[in-house]
């Protein structure tokens, strides 16, 4: 099979990629390599699946740009046809969406268009494309499902995965595309973000830093290892969505469609309290951290906690990686690369 995977740079979509190619599909791989964070470890990811796709039963192809970049970015379709698209590129981070708001509208909303009107031109029979457990916002009914409202989100970053998700059903009822959402919950583990709070705070301990707890230690979070959200992309990717038979317009739920539209969460269903994760990181580093507590911060939320009961009644998914586990492959990755010697 053959999947063009945009975001093929970043953490989550580095390890889909390199899974397909292990598992001897093609993979077309599209990027603008930013430097939101570190580009050095970006790279090393797509020399990574370079060698994959020279090494293993599948073939890697890389596109470098913008997705705003109409042209380049229907090269890239047009090396299909394609089994899907899992479109997973966007402008991350929710607290970077309070200080460069325009990145996201570039990149999160009008990139997603031309994902969209690709998909339409090619005929793709599938997009599976990343949307955020920040849509969620202010609903504090836990543990959040996918027919809860979303319509009180509190950044820039959830709003246009909103968008997205509109943007996508409108598609997916005017032209027929199967469009599955997939809300992600605090991803983590080996090649992850070093934006993301884990890879940060494991930096500021081995370098004997202050790090910042915000509402004062007081947050929950359904932190979720890669190779469980992977497992979960793929086989979402390869069963497109379908028309919900039992849709009712004078009852729409938000998951469900009378177009080959869905939502899916991918999370580890167990919310941790902050401060576990960070004696999990101490004791895995060897070292204690110094810690500085603050209230919370604007557009960030209290708890995300993960009702994944729709995803395991479709696909029999559940995530088999507790946090300690997770977190030490982790720590052993972050360990070998000395990264806070660079």
């Amino acid at each position: 099979m053959k999947y063009l995977v945009t975001g093929s740079a970043g953490f989550i979509g580095f390890h889909v990629c390199r899974t397909l190619l292990r598992a001897g599909h093609e993979v077309v791989g599209f990027d603008s390599v930013n430097n939101y964070y570190r580009q050095d470890l970006k790279e090393e990811r797509l020399t990574i699946l370079e060698a994959e796709g020279a090494n293993a039963p599948g073939r890697f192809r890389f596109f470098r740009g913008l997705l705003e970049d109409s042209d380049l970015l229907a090269t890239a379709f047009a090396c299909g046809p394609f089994s899907a698209v899992i479109h997973l590129a966007a402008q991350a981070g929710v607290r970077y969406s309070t200080t460069h708001p325009q990145a996201y509208l570039s990149s999160n909303l009008e990139g997603f268009l031309s994902i969209l009107e690709l998909c339409r031109t090619f005929s793709v029979p599938h997009l599976a494309f990343a949307s955020s457990s920040s849509v969620y916002g202010l609903n504090r009914t836990v543990p959040f499902s996918e027919n809860h409202s979303t319509d009180h989100t509190v950044s820039l970053y959830a709003a246009t995965k909103k968008a997205n998700e509109v943007m996508a059903h409108t598609y997916s009822h005017l032209y027929g595309i199967p469009a599955t959402g997939m809300r992600f919950f605090t991803v983590y583990g080996p090649y992850g973000r070093p934006d993301m709070a884990y890879f940060k705070f494991a930096d500021a301990i081995m370098r004997g830093e202050t790090i910042d707890i915000y509402n004062n230690g007081d947050l929950l979070r359904d932190f979720t290892y890669i190779d469980d959200v992977v497992r979960a992309i793929i086989m979402i990717a390869d069963r497109p969505a379908q028309p919900d038979a039992l849709f009712d317009p004078n009852n729409p739920l938000p998951a469900s469609s009378s177009a080959p539209f869905t939502l899916y969460n991918i999370g580890n269903a167990a919310p941790e309290p902050l401060e576990l994760f960070i004696d999990y990181l101490e004791n895995l580093l060897g070292k204690k951290a110094i810690k500085r507590y603050l209230p919370m911060q604007a557009g960030d939320v209290y708890m995300t906690a993960a009702d994944t009961s729709r995803l395991e009644k479709d696909f029999s998914w559940k995530p088999h990686t507790p946090l300690a586990e997770g977190l030490a492959s982790f720590t052993d990755w972050y360990k070998e690369r000395k990264p806070w010697l660079q």
